[in-house]
């Protein structure tokens, strides 16, 4: 599929191991949240919603808002700035604002085989949405054993945080498909190049 498009696999990550860290992720390589369609997608695919959750009334305004709390949520899942500074205090208080915001609320219905599934009571609006993503944060950056699994991929010029979740802690890259793969294509390419030389 074209990038650009709402259901591409390689457009839309959801491997950083918490919902907060997705949002993080949209921003890299390129913003992926430039559109309600790939929004939609993103909401949809992070599984704050149900699949098959009615979001047609999404609106231009709500990639805004998600982008406006990604960009809170990075120096405070980042580590940078230093805490105590004006720009990390503000950030934290604006996404302490918006996990005020009751998340939406869910209800078990019979599906139509019979087995029970998850539906939301009434379509999402945009500030239960967010504000689930600001209660993952706020959960992840008071947990002291989780933020301790807190790593920034080694690949080259990724910013993209996740949790280590892995056996032994020893996670290196966002992603052993991407960034872990194009590791190891250089790294296979250096040794070539030293045994040509």
């Amino acid at each position: 599929m074209a990038l650009g498009s709402a259901t591409a696999p390689y457009e839309l990550r959801f491997d950083t191991g918490r919902i907060c860290l997705d949002l993080l992720a949209t921003a890299h390589p390129t913003e992926r949240l430039g559109s309600v369609a790939v929004l939609r997608a993103w909401i949809t695919g992070s599984g704050l919603v149900p699949p098959g959750t009615p979001l047609a009334h999404a609106d231009p305004s709500w990639p805004a808002a998600f982008r406006e709390l990604r960009a809170q949520l990075g120096p405070l899942l980042r580590g940078r700035p230093a805490p105590g500074t004006e720009p990390h205090d503000r950030a934290l208080a604006r996404v302490n604002d918006t996990a005020r915001a009751a998340p939406p609320a869910p209800r078990a219905v019979r599906g139509d085989d019979g087995t029970l599934i998850r539906q939301l009571a009434q379509p999402p609006e945009p500030a239960a949405l967010l504000g689930a993503i600001a209660r993952d944060a706020v959960d992840l950056l008071t947990d002291p054993v989780a933020r301790a699994r807190l790593r920034q991929c080694e690949g080259d010029n990724c910013p993209i945080v996740y949790l280590d979740t892995s056996r032994g802690r020893r996670r290196r890259w966002c992603s052993s498909e991407i960034c872990g793969n194009r590791e190891r294509v250089a790294r296979h390419r250096r040794r070539v190049a030293l045994a040509r030389a």
